[in-house]
């Protein structure tokens, strides 16, 4: 019967190892961590190119990303909010919409579903959208006020409809102004903070 191998020799076997064997880790390290390095420069240079109001050269940088890399989640997302600061609604929907058949476990492209619904007037998709990313994610307080804001141009259209019909009582009319108090206080929030 064989003995199992023992480690044989002195600290300075252990030593000239280390030395060969140390340095080569590192440098598998580093060429595992370039990819993923390079995907935080191409992904960070395309949002600030966006936020500095260049939504042109942000899109283009990011489908050089997505031509190499077309699953990136976060590539995706971003492509969908600057095709959204480029008012190319349809577009940025399609990614939104096939980013939540990829993903359905991430309320964030359901939040940026609604708002560009909302923005159509589908309050109803937007509604469906938001109720969606609650549920998904209930700490998500964008996607939470969102849906509040939703609610409340629902309520709004839902009282002009009575106040039309000839419920103009006191209740509708003050249950009509205070729905508008509540819309008006949701169109101030900036773009930024709904898409986010």
């Amino acid at each position: 019967m064989r003995t199992p191998p023992t480690c044989v020799g002195s600290s300075a076997a252990y030593s000239r190892f280390a030395s060969r064997a140390i340095p080569a880790l590192c440098a598998l390290v580093v060429l595992l961590a370039a990819p993923l390095t390079a995907r935080a420069d191409a992904l960070e240079d395309a949002d600030l190119l966006l936020r500095a109001g260049r939504a042109a050269q942000a899109l283009e940088q990011v489908d050089e990303y997505l031509a190499k890399h077309p699953a990136d989640m976060q590539a995706r997302f971003l492509k969908g909010l600057i095709l959204a600061e480029q008012k190319r609604e349809s577009e940025a929907i399609d990614v939104f919409v096939r980013l939540t058949q990829d993903n359905p476990e991430y309320a964030e492209p359901y939040n940026n579903l609604a708002v560009l619904y909302a923005a159509r007037g589908n309050l109803e998709g937007a509604r469906k959208a938001l109720e969606t990313a609650v549920r998904v994610n209930p700490k998500y307080i964008t996607a939470q006020e969102n849906l509040g804001d939703v609610y409340a141009r629902l309520a709004a259209a839902a009282y002009e409809r009575a106040a039309a019909l000839g419920g103009g009582s006191k209740a509708v009319s003050a249950k009509l102004r205070l729905s508008r108090d509540l819309v008006a206080a949701g169109v101030d929030k900036s773009d930024t903070e709904k898409n986010r």
